[in-house]
């Protein structure tokens, strides 16, 4: 591409920009968002710099679409928020907020009034009505009802090195910080798992599910081992 070509291709996308904004889109610069043609866009929503809307992507009306955030291919409701992530090939509800630094992996299908986090992780998964994982968590080929809690650090262990398996986690459950789901499990419904737990069979409807070793203080093994700070 010599610049000639480049220089048509910026002032036909910065006039696209303006098109959108002249539908009732907000810009915060409209020289600094890269969208494509045929995206669509609601009314109301608004989209920071450096956003890139790729392929076919449907975004609803009074989002807000934050800084270094990249869409491809996906689909995002009303008065959603998504503040610096990557959602690809996917689906998310209305009024749900996604990151900062989040990534929607192809296939992950986010409900209404959700949240995924920071530093959260979604592949080939459901998250129903209502969810949150804030942050640190991994759900991978997975079903998550609605009104679950997602604590921090919370992983669902879907590959053996082999074959990936899937995991539900039914309506109003709870699981605590750190826990690990080996796929294929089954969270019933409001359960709640242990901080810590490593899940390796089915959780009844309502029960507490509790896996963590038996811990122990050995004192004066400081001093004995002669490791004490000075």
């Amino acid at each position: 591409m010599n610049i000639t070509e480049y220089e048509a291709l910026e002032k036909k996308r910065i006039e696209r920009n303006l098109a959108y904004m002249e539908a009732g889109v907000n810009f915060i610069d409209v020289k600094m968002a890269y969208i494509d043609e045929g995206v669509k866009i609601g009314k109301g929503t608004t989209i920071y710099p450096c956003v890139v809307l790729e392929g076919d992507v449907t975004i609803g009306e009074n989002c807000l679409i934050g800084q270094n955030t990249r869409i491809k291919d996906s689909t995002i409701g009303n008065g959603t928020t998504i503040q610096s992530s990557v959602i690809l090939e996917s689906k998310v509800g209305n009024e749900t907020n996604i990151g900062p630094f989040a990534y929607l992996r192809p296939n992950s299908d986010i409900g209404n009034n959700c949240k995924v986090g920071d530093f959260v992780e979604v592949k080939n998964s459901k998250m129903d009505d209502g969810s949150k994982a804030s942050h640190l968590t991994y759900i991978g080929d997975s079903d998550v009802g609605k009104k679950v809690n997602l604590g921090c650090g919370v992983v669902f262990v879907n590959y053996d090195g082999s074959k990936k398996y899937r995991s539900v986690v039914e309506d109003g459950a709870f699981i605590g910080c750190n826990s690990n789901l080996i796929s294929p499990v089954n969270i019933g419904k409001e359960a709640y798992v242990a901080a810590g737990s490593t899940i390796t069979r089915d959780v009844p409807d309502g029960a507490l599910y509790v896996a963590r070793a038996r811990g122990k203080s050995l004192e004066g093994w400081v001093e004995k081992r002669g490791i004490l700070k000075k």
